[in-house]
């Protein structure tokens, strides 16, 4: 991988990483796209750019990363709270990825389980979208703030970010909707998807880094990866400001046609010959 094949991977990972389009089928299909092998040293440096899309995300919520840090140290009880809602969100992915790793490498890799997912997620999202435009839930713009959430909410919205660890889910698709179904506010469930995000993508990174740095760095400069993480936070800064007056006033529903339309496309091209679902 040269600098600028790094740069493109980490401006589609920050573009992606928080829209609920998932930012490991993006990835997966930029490396083929770009000729890039599917080896262990990709997979991982698809996984460590996730820190910059981290660090654009501690930016803009510094606040609430920082309320959490107090109350860490006993100076903000919400603060608290709210780290001990995304800790247990966090629990149930943490379990999953220790047991399930190996097996879904072994068995979801390519493009085919892939566009499979683009598609089931979309039509999901278009079904989450008409029962909560049908649904009886009081006056528009009512829902639970993050401050409503119970450890029960917050158990249930880590499970379904489970479901993410199959390529092209998308674990902001699984944890906004999550927060949607228990009855929060969009930009609660939203923000929770974040800060979940940062804690559950820092572990991510963290685990693959240490697993990984030597094959790493073998294969690939210092200068790439820099250069790969600097794109992912800009691109993922951009991306964030963007997105969440963009699902105030859309809400999730043209993502859902987007996933669908990707996975068509995508599948017209391997069919055709003309992309290989395996590297």
């Amino acid at each position: 991988m040269n600098w600028w094949q790094s740069i493109i991977i980490g401006i589609v990972e920050g573009l992606t990483e928080y829209l609920p389009v998932s930012s490991t089928g993006h990835i997966l299909l930029a490396q083929r796209l770009l000729g890039l092998e599917d080896s262990e040293a990709s997979k991982a440096f698809a996984i460590v750019v996730q820190a910059g899309a981290i660090l654009a995300v501690l930016g803009l919520y510094f606040t609430k990363a920082r309320s959490m840090l107090d109350g860490v140290m006993g100076r903000n009880p919400n603060g608290l709270l709210l780290l001990r809602n995304v800790l247990i969100a966090f629990l149930p992915a943490a379990f999953a990825g220790l047991f399930l790793e190996k097996k879904i490498d072994a068995l979801l890799t390519g493009l085919w389980p892939t566009v499979a997912s683009w598609f089931v997620g979309g039509i999901a999202i278009l079904a989450v979208s008409w029962f909560k435009r049908n649904a009886s839930r009081g006056p528009r713009g009512a829902g639970l703030s993050m401050d409503d959430i119970t450890p029960r909410i917050a158990f249930a919205i880590g499970l379904l970010q489970c479901v993410a660890m199959w390529p092209g889910t998308s674990r902001s698709l699984m944890t906004i909707v999550g927060g949607l179904l228990c009855g929060l506010h969009m930009i609660a469930a939203v923000e929770f998807s974040f800060l979940l995000g940062m804690v559950t993508l820092t572990a991510a990174a963290g685990y693959k880094f240490l697993k990984n740095y030597k094959v790493l760095f073998e294969e690939y400069s210092v200068t790439a990866m820099l250069l790969g993480c600097f794109a992912a936070w800009l691109s993922a800064f951009l991306a964030v400001k963007w997105m969440v007056g963009f699902l105030q006033r859309r809400g999730l529903e043209p993502f859902g046609y987007y996933r669908i339309a990707l996975a068509v496309v995508v599948a017209a091209l391997i069919l055709s010959g003309l992309l290989l679902p395996q590297s």
